[in-house]
C-alpha cells in the first residue's frame, strides 16, 4: 500500500474523526485543555504506527500539560480507537504539538493590524487633499 493511497487517506480520515470525538467528548482527564483539537493524522501504510498532530490554543504550560495527559490516556484513547475503526491492526499512538492554528491566528492579526494602518494612512493623505494644503494646484490661465 502506498502510502499516499485512497484507502490510507480514507483510514487517516476515519482516525482522525475517531480521535477529535475521543478527545473532544469522553476523556475526563483535567490536564487536557478545553480547546484542544485533532488537526491531522498520519498513519503508516502498515496500520501499525499513527502521528497525531494535535493543536491547543493557550499558553506553553496549557499545551505541555494537555501531552502529558495525552499520553497518559494513551491506552484507553487506542482502546477506543479500535472500537470505534475497524482496522486489521490498532496503531500506536505518537501525539505531537501542531502549532499551525495558532500560528494562523498570529499572523492573521498582525495582517489586520497592517490594513488597518494603512486606511488610517489614506483617510489622513485624503483629509489633507481636500483642504489643499497637500496636492497640486492647476492654474486655468
Amino acid at each position: 500500500m502506498r502510502k499516499n493511497s485512497i484507502k490510507n487517506t480514507r483510514i487517516n480520515e476515519e482516525v482522525l474523526r475517531a480521535l477529535s470525538n475521543t478527545i473532544r467528548g469522553e476523556i475526563k482527564d483535567p490536564r487536557i485543555h478545553p480547546m484542544t483539537s485533532v488537526t491531522s493524522v498520519e498513519v503508516a501504510p502498515d496500520l501499525k504506527t499513527c502521528k497525531v498532530y494535535i493543536s491547543v490554543l493557550g499558553d506553553e504550560e496549557a499545551r505541555k500539560s494537555t501531552l502529558a495527559g495525552l499520553k497518559s490516556a494513551e491506552g484507553y484513547i487506542r482502546r477506543k480507537l479500535a472500537g470505534n475503526v475497524n482496522l486489521r491492526n490498532t496503531p500506536e499512538l505518537t501525539f505531537i504539538s501542531d502549532q499551525s492554528i495558532e500560528y494562523g491566528v498570529k499572523m492573521s492579526k498582525i495582517i489586520d493590524e497592517v490594513n488597518k494602518n494603512i486606511r488610517s494612512e489614506e483617510e489622513q493623505s485624503d483629509g489633507e487633499n481636500q483642504d489643499g494644503t497637500a496636492g497640486e494646484d492647476y492654474d486655468e490661465s
